[in-house]
């Protein structure tokens, strides 16, 4: 909890890193930043995604229609947030010399947007008839 505290603390105070270890080639920095960003383009692509289903869907069920949006935009805002705490975690075991961290977000993202997937070809093959 105390190093969650920490990460967060880096958020918001990004300049602070730079209190930890060596400097690592910035090569390394850039592609932390880059691998930041794609997950940001992802969190924003399922964001849309949610608000499209929302919008653009509405002779599904009400309950199915909101559910399958939540779940798009819920993995959205998670995506986005898991994206900083990534770039942070990554920054200061880079900092360290220490190994990168692993995470079972993109696992859980995966299934997350293949659940969805699944119901949506569901709807599509069956009908959406409300």
């Amino acid at each position: 909890m105390r190093q969650f505290a920490q990460s967060l603390r880096l958020w918001f105070a990004p300049q602070r890193i730079r209190d930890e270890g060596d400097t690592p080639d910035y090569r390394f920095s850039l592609a932390n930043e880059r691998t930041f960003l794609a997950w940001i383009r992802t969190a924003l692509a399922l964001i849309g995604g949610g608000f499209a289903v929302d919008q653009f869907l509405p002779d599904l069920r009400w309950a199915v229609r909101v559910g399958l949006a939540l779940a798009l935009l819920g993995a959205g805002v998670l995506c986005a947030l898991r994206a900083v705490n990534h770039w942070i975690r990554c920054e200061r075991a880079m900092r360290r010399g220490e190994d990168l961290p692993v995470s079972r977000f993109p696992a859980v993202l995966s299934l997350t947007v293949a659940v969805v997937a699944v119901a949506m070809v569901v709807l599509v093959v069956f009908g959406r008839a409300g």
